[in-house]
């Protein structure tokens, strides 16, 4: 028994022992223990004492039983991170396997009619995409061509490759069928490519600057609204306070139009929102519009509007026969009504808008004793900015545009383009300028604008908020910008002569074409896909046009930093935003060039798909306050009405069952990531840095984009 107790007492002695933490699948040593006579050999143990006693602390090294532990764990590590990495590459190939495999090409999407969209001809819609395939064709070729060369020995260590070298040497010094193909190649780009290539990429540049001071200067503008505390307040300051207070003397009638089409996921929602603003019934009319040709859809809104009527709210249903116009179309119907003519003011929401109770008595009173405001105009919030990725740059951009464009250009100009939707207009404004028109698919930017021409005046307000939805899947979001991007294209073309010849300043005209329309609708998508698209990859094929590395990384990433201050919680998808932006540059080029040369598509009307998602709080409470109401007025409802409606209903849910999600493969988004690509390896042979990490994340970007990765699917 004593050998026991002497191994009991040793182990008694030693330092602290070794503390592993297991973190699956990783591991991680918190302490070692300081080294023991029983892990030395007998020779080392005198000098060891020695050591102890002299003070030396470097000692206290690490034992071969303790560094074999370290190595292990270390092993350990490194094994978990190399199977997570495989797991989420097998995963990644699989997904991708998936979309092809099931995905629908955007080609084959452009097939479907929704919501008033047409048929586009397919030959116009594939020159561009056969446009991108021939770069896409040409890199891959003249890839292999330079990585041959390279291995031959043309290294091009900087991008510069002067002629005057080929021609010291007396026939441009070359041996061989291959090395005079690549010094004839190599002559054609320096003569005859790279001078014009250089030059569109200057051109490029300077417009790039251009549209970086415009927004420099916007963002400078919203510092000094902050600093100042600038915000719109009624000329009656002391009728503000009984707005605030309730005793609000002020209540002009008051119009509220509901246009809607097939979007039966959140008629709901916002019927109840409206039905639920606090104003005087006497003084409020709310119009539902339904342009829906789903009969199950109408049959559930007209119930809808039927059970809010006999709750006391003052709401009509309207349905057009001839649906033309859209949602131009479907407005000025409405405005043509006889009753019209007793309201003042037409207050707009969207069918996914829900406004807050108090909405009316903080944008109304700003028309009191002012006869040249036409427009007040509220900002955006959105209920699902979170949802996902996709969500969530969204809401960067529709941040910056709402807090710093609008906000700036209503406080210094007194005009911005509406919105569409959570703005209250003048009726006598609509009347003066020749109410809606039909002629664009975007007729709220040229009602805004024909309404400056006149002279009205818009008012922005930055701290009034109207929640609503923005798309969640990919698909969504790109008919959405096609349409808002083709539109003022449109529009311009229509509206210019009537600028020139409008009576305004000539500042007005200017900031109107220059900058309203050329800088912020056209410049913009012309020179991000043509600059970082088109442009950086043929600079890796010709190297002797050049893209300086503040184009490529440091100015767009000071742009993207301008844009994202809005919204300070998205600071960790400033990276993804900027990819992602440049991402959507062919969709909306694409849209930009359908619009200036009304091609098919820039009449497109594609009806934005909405997932019914409510306002927080305070339409939970609604619904938990109406549930008991709702249950007595069913007794109540028209017998007809509800037995079509369950009819319908049933239909309905049967056809939906039908439905498959598929995910779509976008063509032109595959063309450029593979391109890109190619052009991120090209780059490798010239030693260029900051240019390749920019194109391989760019064209990972747009392999996501193009395989439908980002965001939720659609049916």
């Amino acid at each position: 028994m004593a050998p026991s107790f002497d191994w009991w007492s040793n182990d008694s002695n030693k330092g602290t022992p070794v503390v592993v933490k297991m973190e699956n699948p990783n591991w991680s040593m918190l302490e070692i223990e300081p080294t023991s006579d029983d892990d030395m050999l007998p020779g080392e143990q005198n000098h060891h004492h020695h050591r102890r006693r002299t003070g030396d602390k470097k000692g206290r090294g690490k034992n071969a039983k303790q560094l074999t532990w370290v190595l292990l764990l270390k092993a350990h590590k490194a094994a978990g991170c190399l199977t997570s990495l495989a797991s989420a590459t097998f995963n990644f190939v699989g997904a991708i396997q998936r979309r092809v495999a099931s995905g629908r090409t955007d080609s084959d999407s452009s097939n479907e009619i929704g919501g008033g969209g047409i048929i586009e001809n397919q030959a116009v819609r594939r020159r561009f995409y056969f446009f991108i395939k021939v770069f896409l064709w040409l890199s891959v070729v003249l890839l292999g061509f330079e990585i041959a060369a390279y291995f031959k020995g043309w290294h091009l260590g900087s991008p510069q490759l002067q002629l005057e070298y080929l021609m010291e040497s007396g026939s441009y010094g070359v041996k061989g069928l291959f090395d005079s193909i690549y010094s004839g190649w190599v002559f054609v780009r320096v003569q005859y490519l790279a001078p014009p290539l250089q030059f569109l990429a200057n051109f490029c540049i300077v417009l790039f600057l251009i549209q970086s001071l415009d927004r420099l200067i916007l963002c400078l503008g919203c510092f000094w609204i902050k600093i100042k505390r600038i915000k719109p307040v009624p000329r009656q300051t002391t009728r503000i306070e009984d707005v605030e207070s309730g005793d609000n003397t002020y209540f002009p009638m008051v119009l509220i139009q509901i246009p809607m089409c097939n979007e039966k996921e959140v008629y709901q929602q916002s019927i109840r929102a409206v039905c639920n603003i606090d104003w005087p019934k006497e003084k409020m009319l709310i119009q539902v519009l339904d342009d829906s040709d789903d009969t199950a859809t109408q049959v559930l809104i007209k119930e809808e509007v039927y059970k809010w009527q006999h709750q006391g709210a003052n709401i009509i249903y309207r349905h057009r026969v001839l649906r033309d116009g859209y949602k131009a179309g479907n407005l000025k119907s409405a405005m043509n009504c006889s009753y019209v003519k007793n309201y003042e003011f037409v207050t707009i929401f969207d069918a996914d808008f829900q406004p807050t109770p108090d909405f009316l008595k903080l944008t109304v009173p700003h028309f009191q004793d002012n006869d040249e405001i036409g427009l007040v105009q509220a900002r955006w919030s959105f209920v699902n900015k979170d949802e996902n990725l996709l969500t969530r740059l969204q809401n960067i951009n529709l941040a910056f545009h709402f807090e710093v464009e609008q906000q700036v250009n209503g406080h210094f100009l007194n005009f911005f383009g509406f919105n569409g939707t959570a703005g209250v207009w003048r009726i006598k404004a609509l009347e003066d300028v020749g109410g809606w028109m039909e002629r664009t698919t975007v007729e709220d930017m040229d009602i805004a604008v024909r309404a400056h021409l006149h002279g009205w005046k818009f008012i922005f307000l930055n701290d009034v908020e109207c929640q609503c939805e923005i798309p969640e899947s990919y698909e969504a979001y790109r008919k959405q910008q096609h349409r808002w991007h083709s539109g003022p294209m449109q529009l311009f073309r229509l509206c210019f002569p009537d600028i020139i010849k409008a009576k305004i300043s000539f500042w007005k005209k200017s900031n109107l074409i220059f900058l309203f329309f050329l800088l912020r609708k056209l410049i913009l998508p012309f020179y991000s896909f043509t600059l970082f698209c088109i442009i950086l990859p043929m600079t890796m094929f010709i190297p002797e046009a050049e893209l300086p590395s503040w184009v490529v990384c440091y100015i767009p990433a000071t742009m993207s930093f301008l844009n994202i201050l809005p919204a300070p919680k998205s600071f960790p998808f400033i990276v993804p935003y900027l990819l992602f932006e440049n991402t959507m540059s062919v969709t909306k080029f694409n849209a930009m060039i359908s619009g200036l040369f009304q091609l098919a598509s820039a009449h497109e009307w594609v009806v934005t798909k909405k997932s019914g998602r409510s306002s927080e709080g305070d339409l939970l409470a609604l619904l938990e306050k109406e549930a008991p109401k709702q249950h007595q007025q069913r007794g109540n409802s028209v017998p007809n009405l509800d037995a079509l409606g369950k009819e319908e209903t049933r239909k309905q849910e049967q056809k939906d069952a039908k439905k498959k999600k598929h995910n779509r493969i976008y063509t032109k988004e595959l063309a450029l990531a593979f391109l890109l690509l190619t052009a991120a390896a090209r780059s490798l042979l010239s030693a260029q840095g900051i240019h390749f990490y920019f194109l391989l994340f760019q064209g990972i970007a747009f392999l996501l984009v193009g395989l439908d990765l980002i965001g939720e699917q659609v049916e």
